[in-house]
């Protein structure tokens, strides 16, 4: 009978060893295959980015390129926030706010700036309808105009008329009392 008891602990332990070693082999098998999922080194060093808006005058606009893509950083003079501010929401196609900084909003203007007074506007400078880059200060709405099919936004980025689907959007930003813009 001891014999027997023997036999059965040498057992179980060569299945514990065994289970064990295969679950090692196992995880090192399929680490690699995950860990390449996970972004590169230099997608994740440019996945945040900061600008310096201090030279940036009333009325003009900075295009910088973040993760790939154009992002339109426009100074608004006081003309260009009262536009924004003075359109009626009915008038809009997309009555959504596109901000990714906020859970909810409407499209009104106060929820696509950075700041309450209006003058700082950062969005995604590409078209929603397929991805063209729209030209700045141009089309009927003092704003921006995708040559290519002919979508016009206004002051504020939203769509107004033409193919667009939707407002551009606000990517996640933040704007720091010393003029440094940081997107990410």
């Amino acid at each position: 009978m001891e014999n027997n008891n023997r036999k059965s602990n040498r057992r179980d332990f060569l299945y514990v060893s065994t289970a064990a070693v295969g679950a090692v082999t196992a995880g090192a098998a399929i680490w690699p295959l995950v860990n390449q999922m996970n972004p590169s080194a230099d997608v994740a060093a440019l996945s945040s980015i900061e600008v310096d808006l201090n030279d940036l005058e009333p009325g003009s606009q900075l295009t910088v390129k973040w993760l790939g893509k154009p992002v339109f950083i426009r100074r608004r003079t006081e003309e260009e926030i009262n536009a924004a501010r003075d359109v009626n929401l009915d008038d809009l196609p997309d009555k959504s706010s596109q901000n990714a900084n906020l859970k909810e909003g409407d499209a009104s203007d106060k929820f696509r700036t950075l700041d309450e007074k209006g003058e700082w506007l950062v969005m995604m400078g590409v078209c929603t309808h397929l991805g063209c880059v729209p030209l700045g200060d141009a089309g009927d709405f003092g704003g921006w105009f995708c040559p290519c099919h002919g979508s016009h936004y206004d002051t504020a980025g939203r769509i107004r008329r033409g193919p667009a689907p939707t407002n551009l959007p606000i990517p996640v930003a933040s704007l720091s009392s010393n003029g440094i813009l940081k997107l990410g």
